[in-house]
């Protein structure tokens, strides 16, 4: 997916970049203990190193950690839905919607392989203004 797609649109959040040819995760990693994590930080709260974290792409690829199924959202907002944590094999964690999966609470889907894929985020604002984000999908469909 290039960035012709989202050029329009804006990241819905900040550690969403849309820089060269395809939207991408941004995060830090300590130099001194490796501990990665999600947007940009100066100190890190694995070791508690200050002026050691410097900018990464993050992993597109991870395991679900954990989830629970949504059925109450905002207005606009398509119900039920799977809210999952995801263990990126980089070592951070991220929490996104997990799409084309069974919306079950007694799903057996700890550990499922997943893929970060990049989607136009529905709704739209209260100005009309569109974005764009990231979600999870098993890896199998990715």
């Amino acid at each position: 997916m290039t960035t012709e797609k989202f050029s329009a649109l804006e990241p819905l959040v900040h550690y969403l970049k849309l820089e060269g040819e395809r939207p991408y995760l941004c995060g830090s990693r300590c130099q001194s203990c490796g501990h990665t994590f999600v947007g940009e930080r100066q100190v890190c709260a694995n070791c508690t190193s200050r002026d050691r974290m410097i900018s990464v792409q993050l992993a597109e690829t991870g395991r679900l950690y954990d989830f629970t199924v949504v059925y109450r959202s905002f207005p606009g907002v398509k119900t039920p839905f799977v809210d999952a944590i995801v263990d990126l094999d980089d070592g951070s964690h991220l929490k996104g919607t997990l799409l084309n999966v069974d919306p079950d609470p007694n799903a057996d889907l700890y550990d499922l392989p997943v893929t970060v894929v990049y989607r136009e985020a529905h709704p739209v604002n209260a100005d009309g203004k569109q974005y764009f984000s990231y979600f999870f999908v098993p890896a199998a469909e990715a």
